[in-house]
Formats: C-alpha cells, sequence, structure tokens
C-alpha cells in the first residue's frame, strides 16, 4: 500500500512539474514590452518558485521511496539469509536421526552367531558372598585326558573328584605328604603319563567350590564323551563303588537311557536357615523352604545327554555352594526329575560298619570310614560267595 501511494505522488508532482514549465515556457515566448516584461518577471519568479516547490517534493517524495527499497532489500536479504541457514540445520538434524536409527537398526538385527563367544551373556556380580559361587566360566584344563573316550569309548566313565595332593585316593600305595606346588604339578603330571586317567583344571580347590569342581567335570564331559559313552558315574573319594553291581544296573531294561539321574536322591530337602549350621542357606539366595529333588553328591549316576542340558540350565540360574542342591535347580529348570533306584539299599551314607557279606553284595555305593577300609571291601567284593 506504501509503494502504490508513492507513485501516486509522485505521478502528481510530475503533473504539476509539467504544466508549470508550459506555464512559464509560454510566459517567456510572449513578446517582451514594458507592461509584459514586468509581468513576466513576476510571473517567471512565480514560475521559478513553484518549480522549485514541486521538485523538492518530488525529490523527498523519491527519497522516501529508496529508502523504503532499500530497507525492503537489507530484509529481504536478512530474511533470505535466515531461511538458507534454516534449512541447512533441519537437513542437519534430520540426517543425523536418520544416522542414529540406521546404527541403532543395524545393532539391533546382529546375528548371535557373530558376537565373540567370550561376550556371551553370562550372570554379572563382582562379589558372589559366602553363599553363591563365582563361576565365569574360563577355567583352563591343566591336564587333560580326551583320548579315553575316543580310542576305546567305555561304557561308563568314573569321575572322581579329589584335591591334587590327595594321591592316596587314586593309588592307596601313594603317600600323600609335604611337597612344594611344583613339586606336586610335577608328580601329576608323571602320574598322568602313567595311567592317562587325570584331569585338572585352573581354580582353587576347596569345599567352597565343590560346584565349581562338578560344572567343570560336566564341560569336559560335554567337549570329550557325549557322543561316546553312555553313562557316568561321579563318586567321591570315600566312596566304595561297587562296579560289577553298578554295570548290572545299567544294563538292565528299564533302565533309561536319556534323561536319567539316579543315587541316593533326596526328596522335600529343607533349606536350612539356621546361621550355625553347614549348609546354611539365607532367604535372599534361596526363598523357598524345600530344595528341588536332587541325588546326594555322594555318588550320583547320569546319562550323557545331561552334561550339556544342565550347563545351559546353569547359564539362568546362580550356582550356589552346595553342588547337589545346584544340580537339583538345574534338572528342575529342565523340568527333569532324578530317578531312585530300584532298591532303597543300593546307595548308603552312615553305612554301619563293617558291612556285612550280604549288605556288600547289594550294594552300589557306600561311604567308608577309612582307606584300608575301602581297600577290605573291594577284596571282599571280589570273593566267590560275596552274595546274600
Amino acid at each position: 500500500m506504501a509503494i502504490v501511494s508513492t507513485q501516486i505522488a509522485e505521478w502528481k508532482s510530475g503533473t504539476i512539474h509539467n504544466k508549470a514549465e508550459k506555464r512559464c515556457s509560454g510566459v517567456r515566448g510572449q513578446k517582451r514590452s514594458a507592461s509584459a516584461l514586468g509581468k513576466s518577471n513576476q510571473s517567471g519568479a512565480r514560475c521559478v518558485a513553484g518549480t522549485g516547490l514541486h521538485r523538492f517534493r518530488g525529490s523527498r517524495l523519491t527519497s522516501v521511496k529508496e529508502l523504503f527499497e532499500n530497507w525492503l532489500m537489507e530484509t529481504g536479504k536478512r530474511y533470505l539469509v535466515g531461511i538458507v541457514l534454516l534449512i541447512i540445520v533441519t537437513l542437519s538434524y534430520f540426517l543425523a536421526v536418520s544416522n542414529i536409527e540406521h546404527l541403532q537398526t543395524k545393532q539391533f538385527y546382529l546375528p548371535p552367531f557373530k558376537k565373540a563367544p567370550s561376550k556371551a551373556p553370562e550372570p554379572a556380580w563382582e562379589d558372589p558372598g559366602p553363599y553363591h559361587v563365582a563361576y565365569p566360566r574360563n577355567y583352563r584344563f591343566i591336564l587333560e585326558n580326551r583320548a579315553v573316550c575316543k580310542d576305546s569309548p567305555p561304557f561308563v566313565l568314573l569321575m572322581v573328584p579329589v584335591a591334587p595332593s590327595d594321591f592316596s585316593s587314586r593309588n592307596i600305595i601313594r603317600s600323600s605328604t609335604g611337597p612344594g606346588s611344583e613339586q606336586l604339578q610335577d608328580r601329576l603330571r608323571e602320574e598322568n603319563e602313567k595311567y592317562h586317567d587325570l584331569l585338572q583344571s585352573s581354580f582353587t580347590d576347596s569345599y567352597r567350590n565343590l560346584t565349581i569342581k562338578t560344572m567343570v567335570m560336566l564341560e569336559w564331559l560335554e567337549a570329550a564323551c557325549s557322543s561316546s559313552v553312555a553313562y557316568v558315574v561321579k563318586v567321591d573319594s570315600d566312596m566304595f563303588l561297587h562296579v560289577p553291581n553298578l554295570v548290572d544296573l545299567l544294563l538292565q531294561p528299564g533302565t533309561p537311557k536319556t534323561n536319567y539321574m539316579t543315587g541316593l536322591v533326596w526328596w522335600h530337602s529343607p533349606v536350612l536357615r539356621n546361621y550355625g549350621n553347614k549348609f546354611y542357606m539365607p532367604q535372599e539366595v534361596i526363598s523357598e523352604p524345600v530344595y528341588p529333588p536332587y541325588p546326594l553328591g555322594m555318588t550320583y549316576i547320569m546319562s550323557l545327554d545331561l552334561p550339556h542340558k544342565i550347563l545351559s540350565a546353569s547359564r539362568n540360574i546362580k550356582p550356589i555352594f552346595i553342588e547337589d542342591a545346584y544340580l537339583g535347580m538345574c534338572l528342575k529348570q529342565l523340568n527333569i526329575s532324578p530317578t531312585d533306584p530300584p532298591a532303597t539299599d543300593m546307595f548308603q551314607v552312615n553305612a554301619q560298619h563293617p558291612l556285612s557279606q550280604c549288605a556288600l553284595s547289594r550294594i552300589v555305593a557306600t561311604t567308608t570310614t577309612s582307606m584300608p577300609q575301602m581297600m577290605s571291601y573291594w577284596r571282599r567284593s571280589q570273593q566267590p560267595d560275596a552274595h546274600c
């Protein structure tokens, strides 16, 4: 609207200016008589004055127009620069957002098998406390004999967890006194070279680490023997194992070949809350009042499909230091129940020693009080009349 008004004013001033010019020219063109000259001078003065006034008004209007046009051009430049900057910022934002979404989408759809095995998700806690067990699954084998299951695969494999210095449990002739750690390791290597039946791993051997010892055995069984051996027996070093009776049990037609675990099964074993008890377990670790059923850890038998299954289930359960109860927790996760043996006296704890010939002929495993007693039971079990 301001631009239109300026143009009209300029057009009017120009028209008046032209008329004034004509009037002045007409006056100048008249004959210059004396009287006319006077009139001409007066008229000329008026023409000059009138023309100057109109020119002043026209120049003032022209200056306003130029100022307005200059302001408009400067303002337009500023707006143009602002619009360009806004477009650049907007494009940069959308490019950044699209790149982030692309990276997030790419990370989300990363196939699991491309991840490094060492980065597999594990339960993470720095201090497991006295009731949990830190089991990072990165122990290495110092001694192992994978050829045991490859050269001549046995029907049943015996696993006897013992301390490195407990030579008497592996061979009653050897002495278990006093060598240092380097000398002890040398003796273990010599023993393994002779018998080829040792499995040693790089964790501290202690009562609180029995769960680790058991899980390491299962790892080795899964890696070395899962496709060649039918059964495995875990037996403590103070147990007498009646091997012929064990084989007879496993060869019975009704003995399962898979999902099978037996021994002296503990059903409805209470979780002990007495702080002074050796097997005390606080409420925050296990809230249930009883453990899932499990065979006592002194001796149990399992089919060779179970090591892999138990290891898989254990990834979802924090290990506790009571190793046999922990195996029961893993079996519960797998919806597998242990099996009672055909006779309740096949597996005995705190038996009345010495055992009679009839009792000895019926057992698969029993606790002993000494190595000589264990050897005595073994000799008696070899006698022809060792039956009821």
